[in-house]
């Protein structure tokens, strides 16, 4: 699925594990006037209960776009005291300051890819969010034309995302590429989310 928007080209490409009906995994992204925020969470375990876990945080995040990252993670943990866990990604780019801001719990995995086409992988904090106090990280940076987000879960195998496909491509031909290649072999919910800022 890609969405064109404004200022970010997205696109998404989603499967439930193999044998699944319910995808554990749930995603969120929503552009205003002063910025974009994209959420990916993902029920531990999978199925329908994992599948309600993640939806109640994506449910947060619509609610509360204008928040911070570290304001959005803080609400998404209170919605889950009584439920099953989730592992979760967010990332906020503001569009006045020209800033992005990201948190990464669990295996949420999170890759940068500036608009000369050097990556990063940030390394997501242990653990995941189950209504208990936690600690949080959030890696900041100055976003440039060109530059790419690429937010997915553990059904990803990010050495998969090589230089081939994401460098000087599209993000729909980066989800769509990633589908044809290895979408198949799914062990686990798998949902891989390419970001561009234009």
């Amino acid at each position: 699925m890609e969405n064109q928007q404004n200022h970010v080209n997205v696109s998404v490409f989603q499967k439930a594990k193999k044998g699944n009906y319910y995808c554990g995994d749930s995603y969120y992204f929503k552009e205003t006037e002063e910025a974009f925020v994209c959420a990916l969470a993902d029920g531990l375990g999978s199925g329908e209960l994992a599948r309600d876990s993640s939806q109640a945080v994506m449910d947060v995040i619509e609610e509360n776009p204008p928040l911070t990252v570290e304001a959005l993670v803080k609400k998404c943990n209170e919605v889950l005291m009584g439920k099953r866990g989730v592992v979760l990604g967010v990332l906020r780019i503001d569009f006045e300051t020209h800033t992005y801001s990201y948190s990464s719990i669990g295996n949420i995995g999170v890759i940068t890819i500036d608009s000369e086409g050097k990556r990063s992988r940030s390394i997501p904090l242990a653990g995941y969010l189950a209504g208990y106090p936690r600690d949080l990280r959030v890696t900041r940076g100055k976003v440039h034309k060109g530059m790419k987000f690429l937010m997915f879960s553990d059904g990803v195998n990010d050495r998969r995302l090589s230089k081939h496909i994401t460098e000087a491509r599209s993000v729909n031909f980066i989800t769509e590429q990633y589908k044809q290649l290895y979408g198949q072999t799914r062990d686990d919910d798998t949902t891989l989310i390419a970001m561009e800022y234009q």
